[in-house]
């Protein structure tokens, strides 16, 4: 007999946790500390996890929302994982900052598409969620070519100059499943729209969710360790959901409420990209202490992606 609130089995779901973006971000952020020393500034959270940015913060980094008179000129300053907009580079080389790119690749690809749509005249539509940084830093790349969708109702409504002369992008954190209905509304609306070679939701995220949907169907409960303004991260509760688990996004262990516990006999455990596996650990650590005894790992697919530091990184370590 499992005492209540002791669930009788973790599901780990795997891949989960840091995707190669984030961990080429966060640790550009920690060689810049020790190359540079402190402070170093962060234009926006570096990723979204309030973990991951209070310990740098405690390290010397000092986060912006904006190249403001905060930062000293020549300051080393530091873009997050989601991108700028020119403007923002602008800006830095006006106030001669010590600028370190730290925009993942995969967000870079979907700023280049952007730009290659506008000089070829097309009409570029993005799917995305508006006010995130990624989105921002993308439309900025073109604004006067870009138009904002968020749902399918959006596709709907939307009025072009020539429907002849569309392109499609996206944001890299999107859900795969809804991305794909508003992708296939477009078509219907739009039969000559074109869009990117390659799909630009990231590998990260299409793995976290295909993990956690074949996962969701054998828990009674799905716990996502996530901040909540990580795209990536309220995606994966909401894939839970829609495949019949009950589904929280939790910061850490000491957000678990005992309620949700009641009942649930199978917990499956998932992080965003953006959240490390200590937090991960963590929970199993305070399931553990409960009583709960058998942890397996859910592994979907291996992932071995690795992006390099950017130049200027490499280039001081190489020096040092």
């Amino acid at each position: 007999m499992v005492a209540m609130g002791v669930p009788e089995k973790l599901l780990l779901a795997s891949p989960r946790g840091y995707c190669a973006g984030v961990d080429r971000a966060v640790q550009t952020v920690e060689h810049a500390l020790a190359l540079y020393g402190a402070p170093v500034y962060v234009r926006k959270e570096i990723v979204h996890n309030k973990h991951v940015v209070e310990q740098l913060r405690q390290r010397g980094a000092i986060f912006v929302d904006e190249l403001d008179d905060s930062i000293p000129e020549g300051a080393v300053t530091v873009f997050s994982a989601h991108g700028v907009a020119p403007t923002v580079h602008e800006e830095a080389e006006r106030r001669q900052l010590r600028t370190i790119d730290a925009t993942c690749p995969l967000v870079t690809k979907v700023h280049r598409e952007a730009v290659k749509f506008a000089a070829e005249g097309y009409t570029i539509i993005l799917i995305g969620h508006s006010g995130h940084e990624e989105v921002e830093g993308t439309m900025g790349e073109a604004p006067n070519d870009i138009v904002l969708v968020e749902s399918e109702e959006d596709v709907d409504n939307l009025q072009v100059a020539d429907p002849d002369r569309l392109a499609y992008i996206s944001q890299t954190t999107l859900s795969v499943d809804e991305t794909r209905s508003i992708i296939n509304r477009l078509r219907e609306r739009f039969p000559n729209i074109v869009g990117p070679r390659t799909d630009d939701i990231c590998y990260a995220t299409t793995n976290r969710q295909a993990a956690v949907k074949q996962m969701a169907d054998a828990c009674d409960l799905v716990l996502v360790i996530g901040s909540r303004n990580s795209s990536n991260s309220n995606r994966l509760v909401e894939v839970a959901r829609e495949h019949g688990a009950a589904s929280h996004l939790i910061d850490h262990e000491g957000q678990v409420q005992e309620e949700w516990l009641d009942g649930a006999r199978v917990v499956g455990i998932s992080s965003g990209a953006s959240a490390p596996e200590e937090l991960v650990q963590r929970l199993i650590e305070f399931f553990k202490a409960r009583g709960t005894k058998t942890i397996e790992e859910f592994q979907v697919v291996r992932e071995d992606v690795r992006f390099m530091l950017p130049k200027k990184i490499r280039q001081a370590l190489a020096a040092s």
